[in-house]
């Protein structure tokens, strides 16, 4: 009876997947990821995660959101973004690694709960040691990213769009690859990368799918 119980819980255990995507802005990566969530029935956090770890940590939001997708939060920052230093100390201030190691925490609670998908915050790189897992990296070509980025921000001009572009993939490289050691957008560091302009958003989800059902045993 013992062993039977120890497979009923192994199969139970492996019934779990996530799906876990990476994205250049402006590449329609939380789309994706939402709709891919939606086809399969499937939990979808993005920066739900920032509320999800403040309220089980009892660290004020705030502090995760300065913080997010950054690869360094400095003293300086920190007293910068709360006004003066006794305001900062009674934040409850923590260095980006513990609030990395948070969030993390809370992915793999929620990876081991039900089935997920995870866009950005190196939920790939957190769940490396589960068997279902899918990583993605979605790309875009420029004229797309700046036609959505322009629709999403109301950004005026073509000059602020590609400094939005730069500066937010530069952050999301250097976060990425501070915590993982691997390289951001890299095809080495995914299962799957794919150009959402090539296809459209909907066959892009449709491609990527089709794909997880063959990775996944789904």
């Amino acid at each position: 009876m013992r062993r039977l119980w120890v497979i009923i819980f192994s199969f139970q255990k492996m019934e779990h997947f996530s799906i876990n995507i990476g994205r250049q802005i402006g590449s329609g990566g939380r789309e994706i990821g939402k709709k891919l969530a939606e086809k399969f029935s499937a939990a979808f956090f993005d920066k739900e995660l920032i509320s999800i770890a403040a309220r089980q940590s009892g660290i004020c939001k705030d502090i995760f959101e300065k913080a997010d997708e950054k690869s360094t939060f400095s003293l300086v920052d920190g007293i910068l973004n709360f006004g003066n230093f006794a305001n900062f100390q009674s934040s409850g201030f923590m260095f980006n690694e513990s609030l990395f190691k948070i969030q993390s925490d809370v992915i793999k609670d929620l990876a081991a709960a039900q089935n997920c998908v995870f866009v950005g915050r190196c939920a790939d790189y957190v769940l490396r040691d589960e068997p279902r897992i899918l990583n993605v990296f979605i790309s875009a070509d420029t004229e797309s990213r700046i036609d959505r980025i322009v629709n999403i921000y109301k950004m005026t001009t073509q000059e602020k769009v590609m400094d939005f572009i730069q500066k937010s993939d530069k952050k999301r490289a250097s976060y990425y690859n501070y915590y993982t050691n691997k390289q951001w957008g890299m095809a080495s560091s995914y299962h799957l990368c794919i150009n959402s302009s090539v296809l459209g958003v909907e066959r892009t989800v449709d491609f990527i799918v089709d794909f997880a059902k063959e990775k996944l045993s789904l």
